[in-house]
């Protein structure tokens, strides 16, 4: 889905976004090997010493990894110890999916790599006294619906689900009150999304995750789980099966036209099984970080989308992880440690608010190449917006001239119904095709490529209608009827085909037959 080009340019906007002034350099020849490779692209982040304060740390959730420690979370080495070389150079390579860390391996030459290896181990005077020594691992089974079973009894037996969820989107009992060793607020990870995991996602990777855990966050070892006989050791191999039977094989493809499916009749609910034979497309969020107050640590990093019409009304449904239904009290902790710890650009406090969905159009959809500001619109060109809330749970249909300069009409065209599970919101919007007021709402014309951009936030991550997640244009695309005749033309062709065919040969046939008669008739 392009995950790593993404987190390499959230990065650099956000080195950007800081401009700040890189730190004064020693002479080349006097700096050691990797020194100067980190000053230029780790230290905004990780900080000069390696104690991860760079000017960017502030705006990073979770933060940047502090070196002077000596503490890692990708290993393949046993829980507290250090990692091996072969360690750092795959999370230098690779990034850390689901944070700011890109991978630098399209970006950094195999040398530079290897020097910046050396110069993390400078940092932490634990690597001079101790070898890290790789754990064995050993191999899994091959998965089946029996594996998968018993890797989720096991799952339930090492309370995975208190931090993880009962679905695993990250919205166990104990989600709220998690933080790193350094008191920072961390997230658990959602474990439908593959795409997100640290240190890979394959069945293998996941294994070595629950055998060596993640040091610096709350993920413990289960190794000592199999010391002690609570589970075996192929029973862990089976709880690595069930996680990764949670998402999809595949990481999602991002498109830039989501097709609404032609249909004889429209789901009534967001949980109608109508909805699972209609292809789903991925649009990714990224924080707004444009207009103040900025927000850096959105907590929805996408967002799927169904759509059909059947020639009257659109409906459209959006789904997405969140981890809880705000406002929730239980997440009051979490918001405020957020307030307490992430960095912000007004002295606006956080609330535990609603939660809010957008979908904006162009108000007037042009002919031309051009769209309205993606944020909301603008002035000379305002959008057309569906907004939803959670609490209470309505849509408002209107205009918007920018960032939270919201018009709500004064009646809505708009039906809607919501759903939360197991830390999914479902949201289906239903709207006729041509609304009864033209002029305050568009025309939706089959055919057509109609824009469309997405705005999402978390009300229990302090999030609301200024500080969450966006997306860029997009565009919907209406299915037209199939015309009879492309069912017929086949046919008349095929019918055509075979009785030109048929003729040419009765033709011959005839011209055989006459050539051997007169043969026959010469004396």
């Amino acid at each position: 889905a392009g995950g790593e080009s993404r987190l390499f340019r959230r990065s650099l906007l956000i080195l950007a976004f800081l401009s700040a002034s890189p730190p004064a350099r020693l002479p080349a020849q006097n700096q050691a090997p990797g020194k100067a490779t980190y000053d230029k692209w780790c230290a905004g982040c990780h900080g000069e010493t390696g104690a991860g304060d760079g000017e960017a740390a502030a705006y990073m959730l979770p933060r940047p990894r502090d070196f002077t420690k000596g503490t890692y979370q990708i290993r393949s080495t046993a829980s507290g110890s250090l990692p091996t070389d072969a360690d750092l150079r795959h999370v230098i390579d690779e990034g850390m999916p689901g944070t700011a860390m890109p991978g630098w391996k399209a970006k950094l030459s195999e040398r530079e790599r290897n020097d910046l290896v050396a110069y993390l181990k400078t940092f932490s005077r634990f690597f001079e006294t101790t070898q890290p020594e790789e754990i064995s691992l050993g191999k899994g089974a091959g998965t089946s619906d029996a594996t998968i079973a018993d890797g989720r009894e096991a799952w339930r037996k090492l309370e995975c689900f208190k931090c993880h969820g009962e679905g695993g989107r990250g919205d166990g009992t104990s989600a709220p009150t998690l933080t790193d060793d350094l008191d920072f607020p961390i997230r658990a990870a959602d474990l439908t999304e593959p795409w997100t995991f640290n240190g890979g996602n394959t069945v293998e990777q996941i294994y070595a995750r629950l055998r060596t855990g993640l040091d610096g966050t709350p993920m413990p070892s289960f190794s000592d789980a199999i010391e002690s006989n609570v589970i075996t050791d192929e029973q862990l191999w089976h709880v690595a099966q069930y996680v990764r039977s949670l998402s999809p094989e595949k990481p999602p493809v991002v498109r830039e036209v989501i097709r609404a499916h032609r249909a004889d009749s429209l789901p009534s609910a967001p949980s109608d099984s109508a909805w699972n034979e209609v292809e789903a497309f991925y649009i990714p969020l990224v924080g707004q970080i444009i207009k103040a107050p900025r927000w850096f640590t959105n907590s929805i990093d996408g967002i799927w989308v169904r759509a059909m019409h059947d020639g009257q009304q659109l409906a459209i449904r959006v789904s997405w992880s969140d981890p809880s239904k705000s406002p929730d009290p239980g997440w009051q902790e979490w918001v405020d440690r957020m307030s307490a710890t992430v960095f912000r650009d007004d002295s606006t406090a956080l609330a535990n608010g609603s939660d809010w969905l957008a979908l904006q159009f162009p108000e007037k959809l042009p002919d031309d190449a051009e769209r309205p500001y993606f944020l909301g619109g603008s002035a000379r060109r305002p959008v057309y917006l569906w907004r939803w809330s959670s609490e209470p749970d309505r849509v408002q249909e209107g205009s918007q001239k920018g960032l939270g300069q919201f018009s709500p009409g004064s009646t809505s065209q708009v039906i809607h119904a919501a759903r939360f599970h197991q830390g999914e919101w479902q949201v289906q919007f239903n709207r006729s095709l041509v609304p009864s007021d033209t002029g305050s709402a568009p025309a939706f014309r089959t055919g057509t490529a109609i824009p469309i951009a997405f705005y999402a936030a978390d009300g229990s991550n302090g999030e609301d209608v200024l500080r969450g997640a966006v997306s860029a244009w997009y565009a919907i695309y209406l299915d037209v009827p199939t015309p009879g005749r492309v069912y017929v033309q086949p046919i008349v062709a095929v019918l055509l085909t075979a009785g030109l065919g048929l003729f040419v040969i009765i033709r011959a046939q005839r011209r055989e037959r006459r050539a051997v008669n007169f043969q026959a008739e010469e004396p």
